[in-house]
């Protein structure tokens, strides 16, 4: 052999991908690598946000058949609008089924912060932004009671937000008093709510850097997969991908801008979900929150202060629900014995089983919230435009609950069965 031969046998070749060299883990590249995935993950149960974005859009397909209206920009710019304050109500609830526990008293606690908030501005005289933060301050207290009682005392967080569910609303009707019903004056608070749009220059700019965003935050992925030696998508894909969302987006916004376009409430719950998001997949607290809900004694001999989780959980989902009840009462421009009632308990924790969170812990995203509201909001905007009665409304939800838990549920065995948890 000569010595040409044996520099080319010791010469290294180029790195292989960790990821990749193990066959278990091969992916495959191009469309029908993806579709091949897609079907793996399917068998296996993990089914992600498909089911609700295959119902939204059989939804949509079904009330315009039976009325093209539903489509319209007015229609889809109200549904943006009055999804928003339950939609943040059910961002907590997501936090908190993360865990595998329940909140049921959400509808209450909305009710009773933004009655505190209305009589402090109306009866007191206090400044908007002062009353607002002893509103979600209400909120947030009455979560780490919650955490505490459930963590130190031990009572079942079913039990403990049932009792707050009827307790809050006698408070409710205590701190409205007789007069049942209070009217808010304007203020920046209301017409942040009811009239703030983008403009239409602003809307289009809002597009171009939220694409800029995803691009960057892929570029950034790839580099970040490169420098730990594993496989990464290509350029090229990220390129069409982002070229793709600008047309989508910008289409969507043309479109809603035949209207009143997009309200500072939807950008604003919007902005909240994807922060929610950001924290429960890249900071460890969220990552903790997931542990706790998969297998509390796991995370407890992990290191993880289960109790501290617990109770901060708690904490940001009495936050929600009282944020939800002071936006929900700026839209309505009062407060009476009737807010955070009737079906926005319900409403809330269907939207967040409906957007895909597991009620047996452990599994979710923030997105689940908006996904679900977006199917709740749409279904009564439709059934509204056909005309027909609220009971049959209440059906039709309790039908989609009935069939995301049952999604849910099959897809739990699956996981199990092909030994993904």
């Amino acid at each position: 052999m000569t010595r040409a031969d044996e520099a080319k046998i010791e010469e290294p070749g180029p790195a292989v991908p960790a990821n990749i060299a193990d066959e278990r883990l091969l992916q495959e590249k191009g469309f029908a690598g993806a579709l091949t995935v897609l079907r793996r993950r399917v068998q296996g149960g993990d089914l992600g946000t498909l089911p609700v974005l295959i119902g939204i859009l059989a939804i949509a397909i079904v009330f315009y058949v039976q009325n093209p209206a539903f489509l319209s920009s007015r229609t889809l710019v109200n549904i943006t609008l009055f999804a928003a304050p339950v939609g943040i109500i059910a961002l907590g609830v997501v936090l908190v089924l993360l865990l595998g526990e329940i909140d049921l008293s959400v509808g209450s606690v909305s009710g009773l912060a933004a009655s505190i908030m209305a009589v402090l501005v109306v009866y007191h005289g206090w400044p908007v932004w002062a009353a607002l933060l002893i509103g979600m301050g209400t909120g947030a207290g009455i979560g780490v009671v919650y955490g505490v009682l459930f963590t130190k005392v031990g009572v079942p967080s079913f039990v403990i937000t049932l009792a707050g569910l009827l307790g809050f609303a006698g408070f409710q009707l205590v701190v409205l008093g007789p007069n049942g019903t209070i009217n808010l004056p304007d203020s920046w608070f209301v017409e942040f709510v009811r009239f703030k749009f983008l403009s239409e220059w602003q809307s289009y700019l809002l597009v171009v850097l939220v694409v800029a965003l995803y691009a960057a935050g892929s570029i950034y992925g790839i580099r970040r997969r490169q420098a730990a030696q594993l496989s990464a998508p290509s350029m090229t894909g990220v390129i069409v991908r982002s070229a793709l969302m600008a047309v989508a987006l910008a289409y969507f916004v043309y479109y809603l801008n035949i209207d009143r376009g997009i309200g500072y409430l939807p950008l604003f719950f919007v902005a909240l979900v994807v922060l929610m998001d950001l924290v429960l997949r890249k900071r460890r607290w969220g990552r903790h929150v997931f542990a706790v809900g998969g297998n509390v004694e796991a995370a407890r001999r992990s290191g993880i202060n289960v109790t501290r989780i617990r109770i901060s959980v708690f904490a940001c989902t009495g936050l929600f629900a009282a944020m939800g009840g002071l936006l929900a009462a700026a839209q309505l421009t009062s407060v009476s014995q009737a807010s955070g009632a009737g079906d926005t308990n319900l409403t809330a924790i269907a939207a967040a089983v409906i957007g895909g969170t597991s009620l047996f812990g452990g599994r979710g995203s923030a997105y689940a919230a908006l996904l679900g509201i977006l199917v709740l909001q749409m279904i009564q905007s439709g059934l509204n435009l056909l005309l027909v009665d609220s009971s049959v409304r209440f059906i039709v939800t309790g039908a989609v609950l009935l069939l995301a838990v049952s999604i849910d549920s099959v897809a739990r065995r699956a996981r199990s069965t092909s030994g993904r948890g």
